[in-house]
Order: C-alpha cells, then structure tokens, then sequence
C-alpha cells in the first residue's frame, strides 16, 4: 500500500532563502576578489621604492669618507686633518648645503651626496630607468658622532637618509657610515 508523504520536495519561502544566503556569500566573495585585485599592484610600486632605496644607500655608503679631499695624495693614509697636503675642503668634516653631483653622479665621497634629490630615478650615468618616472628620491647626510661613544670625533659617523616617495608610498632607510681612516697598506 502507498502512504503519502507529507513533503515532496522544498517550499517557494525555502527556496528565495536559499537564493538570498548564497548571493550574500557570492557578493562578498566577489568583494574580497576586487579589492584584492585592486591593490595588487601595491606591493610592486613598494618593491621598486624599496629597491631605489637600497640601492641609492649603497652606492653612497662605498664612497670614500676621509679626511683629505679624495684628489689628495694622502687621503687614503692621513689619521687627521692636519696629514693632509692640500686643503681638506671637500672631505666630510664639513658637510655642503648643496649637492656637488651631476649627471653622470661623479661622486668623489659620500658628502656629495649632501642634500641630493632627483625625480625621475636615473641610473649611475645619467640613463632614465623605464618605468620609474613616477619615483622621487632624496638624500640627507647629517654627522652623529657625538651620540656614539665619546672616543669618537662628531665628524666621525655620518647617518645617511634616503627617502623614496610614489604616490601613497613613502620609504626611508637609513644608513650610518663610519670613518676607518687611515686605510693605509702595511
């Protein structure tokens, strides 16, 4: 014999639920999927200013930092300023106002790069960088020997700044230089 049963199948009030719950979660995975998409270009352009930065630091940190002028005989040897043979103007213990750097950057020690800025990034000689037009990048050197330890000169320790900006990314890195002075050979 054949009973019916008291439900076939799902009720119309059951079935819009269902279509309600799952639009709902269709739309925030749909959401989730288009922010992300949106700003996955962020961490590129934080790379790049990231990679400007380091490599502007190290450039400017194998510069020389002596006591002489670098064109000095005895800029590589003097343990002061008073070993030098010419005039110690252009060495470190007096930091410029202004960058003496051109294109190409011919950069003879790291006060050089004093207060240095340039918008678009270039390379070492001069070359626009595809892609990087949108980057500035700047410089500031400041002498900090008095806050290390007192068997120190001030004009000893330089700390380098170096600031990428493009659009809403801002990175700085900061680099401490010091002077080892006399390098001389045995």
């Amino acid at each position: 014999m054949f009973t019916p049963r008291s439900q076939a199948g799902i009720s119309l009030v059951e079935l819009v639920i269902f279509i309600v719950i799952v639009g709902v979660a269709v739309a925030g995975v749909l959401s989730v999927m288009n922010f992300t998409s949106r700003h996955s270009a962020d961490p590129m352009v934080r790379k790049q200013a990231l990679a400007i930065a380091e490599a502007l630091l190290e450039e400017i940190e194998l510069q020389p930092f002596t006591y002489c002028h670098p064109d000095d005989p005895l800029a590589l040897t003097a343990g002061n300023p008073s070993q030098c043979t010419g005039s110690t103007t252009g060495s470190e213990d007096t930091l410029p106002t202004t960058s003496a750097l051109g294109s190409p950057r011919n950069a003879n020690n790291v006060a050089d790069y004093t207060n240095f800025s340039m918008s678009p990034i270039v390379d070492i000689i001069g070359n626009s960088i595809t892609g990087l037009g949108a980057y500035t990048a700047s410089v500031s050197i400041t002498q900090v020997g008095a806050s290390f330890p007192s068997v120190l000169n001030p004009n000893d320790v330089l700390q380098i700044d170096v600031r990428v900006v493009s659009g809403n990314t801002d990175i700085t890195l900061t680099g401490y230089r010091f002077r080892y002075a006399p390098n001389a050979v045995p």
